[in-house]
């Protein structure tokens, strides 16, 4: 079957799945939950004969690490088929209505976008994520996973599909593109009379090529270049806690902490201890001239700025002020999450108002920002745009609207 003859199948598939009652689809997205439990066997075997193939080729860092399906990772994706089965109907929900002088009555109420595509590496997880979020919203889905994922993702994706169609879902409704060759891509992104939008989960290339390419339009981010600002009166045994988890407890994702600002009127007080606890933990240091004056590390550079490491490095800059945060956020920051640790509420709120950020955090780790932590249950990614959804992308974001216009033989003066 080519992508277009899917892309078609699938648009005819979105339009009964879109009318299908709330119930129905929440009760196959639980079908799902159920079938993935009884193929657990085979799914790890699967997965672990991908991750044997990716070694052997040479796979090695965070995309081998996203490749593997754990115990925990597992039941981290039957955890997010349950909550997303349970969430609210995020169809046919009334937003806006009124009725004019003249008695016709309107209403703006919600609809599925219609064809989702969702291009993405490694990251199995993004498959089952996938199928819940878009069969809750009421949209079809085309997965186009990476080759390295290959064995994991066409398994992942027939388990999602034949549970689905067990409670009356059409088929096409997930749909994974089986080839690992990369034209399959490009002809993915020029079906725009079928798909509604592309989702692209991956590195800062292939988003870029993605971004380029497409004659659909794209919900993306490309980078997660994020931050915590410690105010002048933070909390000292806070701001560590906070701080060491926005970095380490996951250095190779994308809400990671990647630049420290600390007020100059606490670094003093604070600094020493906070990169002494990161160093504990293998942290590599870079900072500006002022940090490097209070604490050991090593000379940040212009670029360290810009940076997502995804790794075990974290640069650091003396700041004077809430709103000299605000500016360095602004303008290096990528737009992803940002955070601060403040124990004023004129300062959270000043914070709050002036970064430009999907999502700013008060006294909490950056890692919070997600599907999950928000309860929205699973999400296809988090976008750092501002059309047509920003922040994690869960059911809701995945829906238009249509107008409803009710008369009684209304007609135009």
């Amino acid at each position: 079957m080519t992508v277009e003859e899917m892309a078609y199948n699938a648009r005819k598939a979105g339009r009964i799945l879109g009318a299908m009652p709330g119930k129905a689809r929440g009760a196959a997205i639980l079908a799902m939950a159920k079938m993935l439990e009884e193929r657990r066997a085979d799914v790890m075997a699967a997965n672990a004969a991908d991750v044997q193939q990716a070694e052997a080729d040479g796979l090695s860092g965070p995309l081998l690490e996203r490749l593997k399906v754990s115990d925990k990772v597992f039941t981290y994706m039957q955890k997010r088929l349950n909550e997303a089965a349970l969430l609210p109907d995020p169809l046919g929900i009334t937003s806006r209505g009124h009725v004019r002088p003249s008695g016709l009555k309107v209403r703006r109420v919600s609809v599925p976008l219609g064809v989702i595509g969702i291009i993405y590496e490694s990251r199995p997880n993004v498959t089952t994520d996938a199928a819940a979020v878009c069969i809750k919203s009421g949209n079809a889905v085309i997965l186009r996973g990476g080759s390295e994922a290959i064995r994991t993702n066409t398994l992942l994706a027939e388990i999602m599909q034949n549970a689905a169609v067990s409670c009356g879902v059409p088929a096409d409704a997930v749909q994974i593109i089986g080839t690992t060759d990369r034209s399959a891509v490009g002809e993915l992104l020029q079906q725009e009379k079928y798909v509604d939008v592309i989702i692209p989960r991956g590195g800062k290339s292939l988003i870029e090529r993605i971004s380029r390419e497409s004659r659909i339009p794209v919900i993306k981010h490309y980078e997660g270049i994020c931050h915590q600002y410690v105010a002048a009166d933070a909390d000292a045994e806070m701001a560590v806690s906070v701080v060491v988890n926005s970095k380490c407890q996951k250095v190779e994702v994308c809400n990671a902490l990647e630049t420290l600002l600390i007020d100059a009127e606490c670094a003093g007080r604070i600094l020493p201890s906070l990169a002494e606890a990161l160093r504990e933990r293998g942290v590599e240091l870079r900072g500006d001239e002022q940090s490097r004056a209070i604490a050991p590390m090593e000379k940040a550079a212009r670029e360290d700025w810009a940076a997502e490491y995804l790794a075990p490095i974290l640069s650091i800059r003396i700041v004077r002020g809430v709103d000299e945060a605000i500016d360095h956020i602004n303008t290096w920051g990528s737009g992803h999450t940002d955070g601060i640790i403040t124990g004023s509420l004129a300062t959270s709120n000043r914070f709050i108002a002036g970064v430009d950020s999907a999502s700013v955090l008060v006294n909490a780790s950056t890692r919070l920002s997600g599907g999950g932590d928000y309860g929205m249950g699973a999400v296809v990614g988090i976008s750092t745009d501002k059309l047509h959804a920003r922040g994690p992308v869960g059911p809701e974001e995945l829906t238009s609207y249509k107008w409803v216009a009710v008369g009684d033989g209304h007609l135009r003066g």
